[in-house]
């Protein structure tokens, strides 16, 4: 072979050498990092968060359409919600904070995914069908129906068909149908022919359960209601206080209303419209100790009235005027808030009508209650009054 040849020869099998070897070393090297770097990397692995032994986090993985309406999960690192079902990017376990509802995420900061919030409207639109459905069948029923029925009917579990409900309509189901049944009570006692007929027509199956809820619901005898609360005896006295004239009435149960306005008679024909068919009577000198206490009340509001208050409303409204009483003096709450703490976050409106229709002033302290940008709105004896209370509330 010429020289060159050999040379080039040569050549080739130096080359087909290297590579060979090269091969051979890529087949026999570790597949795992050496020990040290190992080490490493576990010293910065994160521990395990308490988020993956959550089971409502295997749920999220699962993508569980099942548990939509049992909780949502909020990521912190981008500060929106999802449903579980959703089929957004997961996030890492660390970042998951889980709420009940979707008002306790947006409570906590949280809003809701572009996805959640279609979702959310398809969700309350179908939610409010079904809720009409069960009023009516409610509405209809002889007897009110068991909350496990209503839930079957619904296609929905009994707790979530329980937190539907008093989402929708402020009230759980028990609690509607009593106030569906008052309501049919009040009106069967105008249009019957005995008390008797109206108490089973309203749908009680014995007297004596009737006449165990009878005080609450109308707030005087059935006999008496029926009458349209003749013989009820209502005292009453009109007076001067530094927000001008008030009015104080009382019934047998407690008082039963404070009004506040520029005009006396104008109070006495509001109270004469309240109890239309009551013994309207002037209060003795005795019961000027009354008036004077809740005077005392105006001119020093965050005392607060130790004093007995028939308070006659719906349920909702009751429920209402009780969070009222609970706001501390010297605060104000919110409409939406009001709604958020009776357990019906929607009912916003519903609330500020409650507060309208409250009849008894700052005893019921509807004047506690300011717009969500902390605003004063409408009060039912005037801005400036509401204004003033406040002021005095703060003050002391």
């Amino acid at each position: 072979m010429p020289p060159d040849g050999l040379r080039e020869f040569d050549r080739k099998r130096r080359s087909a050498r290297r590579a060979a070897a090269a091969y051979s070393e890529h087949m026999t090297k570790p597949t795992h990092a050496p020990a040290r770097t190992s080490a490493r990397t576990a010293a910065n692995t994160p521990a395990t968060s308490p988020t993956e032994h959550d089971p409502r986090w295997a749920r999220v993985l699962a993508r569980d359409p099942a548990a939509d309406g049992d909780f949502v999960y909020a990521v912190k690192t981008t500060g929106v919600y999802c449903r579980p079902s959703s089929p957004s990017r997961l996030p890492r376990p660390e970042n998951v904070e889980f709420f009940d509802t979707p008002q306790a995420a947006e409570a906590a900061g949280y809003r809701p995914s572009k996805r959640a919030a279609a979702d959310q409207s398809a969700t309350a639109a179908q939610h409010a069908a079904l809720v009409a459905e069960a009023c009516r069948r409610i509405e209809h029923a002889a007897e009110p129906p068991a909350l496990d029925t209503l839930a079957r009917e619904a296609g929905l579990s009994p707790f979530h068909f329980h937190r539907v409900f008093k989402a929708v309509t402020g009230l759980t189901p028990r609690a509607y149908a009593g106030a569906h049944r008052a309501r049919r009570l009040r009106d069967g006692l105008g249009r019957a022919g005995s008390v008797t007929e109206a108490i089973y027509e309203a749908g009680f199956n014995s007297n004596s359960r009737f006449y165990e809820a009878a005080g609450q619901m109308l707030g005087m005898t059935a006999s008496r209601y029926r009458a349209g609360g003749a013989d009820t005896d209502i005292r009453f006295a009109v007076g001067e206080c530094s927000l001008g004239a008030i009015l104080v009435a009382q019934s047998e149960r407690g008082v039963c209303a404070i009004l506040l306005g520029d005009d006396p008679d104008a109070l006495a024909r509001e109270l004469q419209d309240q109890f239309p068919r009551a013994n309207l009577i002037g209060g003795d000198a005795g019961f000027e100790q009354l008036v004077a206490r809740v005077v005392g009340l105006i001119e020093a509001p965050s005392l607060g009235l130790d004093l007995p208050l028939d308070v006659r409303g719906t349920a909702f409204q009751e429920r209402v005027w009780q969070a009222l009483r609970e706001i501390p003096p010297g605060t104000t709450a919110s409409y939406a808030e009001i709604a958020a703490r009776i357990g019906a976050p929607k009912a916003v409106r519903a609330v500020a009508q409650a507060c309208g229709a409250n009849h008894i002033a700052v005893a019921i302290p509807c004047h506690r209650v300011v717009r969500s940008d902390g605003q004063l709105s409408g009060y039912r004896w005037g801005v400036e009054r509401k204004r003033e209370l406040l002021g005095r509330e703060g003050q002391a």
